[in-house]
């Protein structure tokens, strides 16, 4: 029996059940062990604009219903969704471990938080997808910021994005 939930079958702010939207949701999930042994997501991060702020890293299932859907649905529909919040270290290699529920296909996105404030600022703040796809105006395809999980530690490399110009998003160019 394949129990299917949508938008409408979620509570409502004020019924029991609802689930508000914090930085925090997902947290717990993803914490890593230490020593990992997985499943779990090793992310080497490349093309910081500097040291400053916080990275934050969300993992979502890899469809385009759900990437980058609210945290607090996703977690009501039984759904994946994990988040890790680490500072910028100042210096050396900069990786995030983010624990996995199991294998399989998953897409995830990466922020540089460079104040800190908990916002994605357009002008300031850097974006990266598992993939590295050209980025648009639009969030790109879950298909093209997806990995594919084993029971171990999988490892995936992540460059940075930050606004160039009006409308165009890239690396930095060194």
């Amino acid at each position: 029996m394949t129990l299917l939930l949508v938008a409408a079958d979620l509570p409502k702010e004020g019924q029991p059940g609802y689930l508000p939207s914090t930085p925090d949701l997902g947290k717990r999930e993803a914490q890593c062990g230490t020593p990992e042994n997985g499943p779990a997501v090793i992310i080497t991060v490349d093309g910081l604009k500097d040291r400053a702020g916080n990275l934050k890293a969300e993992l979502y299932p890899a469809n385009d219903d759900d990437f980058l859907e609210d945290d607090n649905k996703l977690i009501m529909a039984g759904k994946t969704f994990r988040r890790v919040e680490v500072p910028v270290p100042k210096s050396g290699p900069v990786q995030l471990c983010v624990r996995i529920p199991g294998p399989g296909a998953y897409s995830f996105i990466l922020l540089h938080d460079r104040d800190a404030n908990r916002k994605f600022g357009l002008s300031t703040d850097g974006v990266g997808f598992a993939g590295n796809p050209k980025l648009g105006l639009s969030k790109p395809r879950a298909a093209s910021a997806r990995i594919e999980a084993g029971n171990g530690l999988t490892r995936v490399n992540v460059r940075m994005n930050y606004r160039r110009g009006l409308f165009n998003f890239g690396p930095i160019e060194r």
